[in-house]
């Protein structure tokens, strides 16, 4: 992931570097700050790709946004911009709509035409994952994509909710993924925005079965990974939370030759090695880390570690220590 910050520009140009970032990194827009704060902006944000969808993951003092016709005349990049409010909130406005958005909404925008984005008053920072997708790659019409633009997706309930846990989640691993993990998740980064949409839109039909089978999976495994210490995470509270039967779940996990609760072990007993490894929680006792990871039975832990890695969780921890201490 690549990062740019004002913290080494002078004060007073550090809304112009701002602006030219935004310019060269996202669409050019104009730019506006309240001038009795312009020489105390700040601003820090990561970029990274998953194949042609790029992502830029900002924390910014409030300021507004306007993608005017001649910023449009500079560059049409011909991709849709979802913005994923993570902390703070704005209005956005397109087409003729207008937007309130808060933590967790999404809202679909359309470069190629003028929009807005005011910020909230009396928000200090905020928080703003944005992706850019180019168009070819979303499977709904153009004329149902219009139809969508600055329109709040609600982060709070349903597939919005689930769409952006997975994105939240994954705009803070960028920095640990490898490129096979990118080429895998630029796929799935689409599918997920594609079937959010189109569930926004009532045609899900336009998405192909296997895309919003997909696309489903990923927002599965992210609410696994969120609530991977929670030791009530049991396949039923999982089909639960996704408004799918059991069975269904145990089906999609099969299409993938995996289990569902085999998934779920595996990536709990992956946190536990992880921080059995940690020099900082050598003082801190087996069965806590276990616990932390949603293990409630020490015993079925032990048992657990050892068969996934040929050692007790004990053994493991001892051998870790002597490698740290030569």
């Amino acid at each position: 992931m690549d990062a740019v910050s004002t913290d080494d520009v002078p004060p007073a140009e550090r809304f112009a570097y701002w602006r030219e970032v935004i310019s060269k990194l996202a669409v050019p827009c104009d730019l506006h700050c309240d001038p009795h704060v312009e020489n105390e902006f700040w601003a820090h944000a990561g970029f990274s790709s998953f194949g042609p969808v790029r992502a830029a993951l900002a924390t910014v003092m409030p300021h507004s946004l306007h993608r005017t016709p001649r910023r449009i005349r500079q560059a049409d990049p011909e991709v849709f911009e979802v913005v994923c409010t993570v902390r703070g909130g704005g209005t956005v406005t397109q087409d003729g709509r207008s937007a309130d958005v808060g933590g967790g909404d999404l809202v679909l925008l359309d470069p190629s035409r003028p929009y807005r984005i005011e910020p909230a008053p009396h928000i200090r920072l905020s928080r703003v994952l944005l992706l850019h997708t180019p168009r070819s790659l979303l499977p709904i019409p153009p004329a149902d994509m219009r139809s969508l633009t600055a329109v709040r997706i609600p982060g709070d309930q349903g597939v919005g909710a689930l769409t952006s846990q997975f994105l939240l989640h994954l705009a803070q691993r960028m920095p640990e993924l490898g490129p096979s993990d990118v080429r895998r998740l630029s796929t799935l980064t689409v599918e997920v925005l594609g079937t959010a949409l189109a569930h926004a839109l009532e045609c899900e039909s336009v998405v192909p079965p296997r895309t919003r089978q997909r696309a489903l999976m990923a927002q599965i495994k992210s609410f696994i990974r969120h609530h991977l210490g929670d030791a009530r995470l049991t396949p039923d509270a999982i089909a639960s939370a996704h408004h799918i039967s059991l069975r269904y779940l145990h089906k999609l996990f099969q299409q993938d030759g995996q289990t569902v609760a085999g998934y779920v072990r595996e990536l709990r007993l992956e946190r536990c090695r992880r921080d059995l490894t940690d020099p900082r929680l050598d003082v801190r006792p087996i069965r806590a880390i276990a616990a932390r990871w949603g293990f409630s039975s020490p015993a079925h832990f032990s048992q657990a570690f050892r068969s996934a890695y040929g050692l007790s969780p004990r053994q493991f921890r001892r051998q870790t220590t002597r490698v740290h201490a030569d």
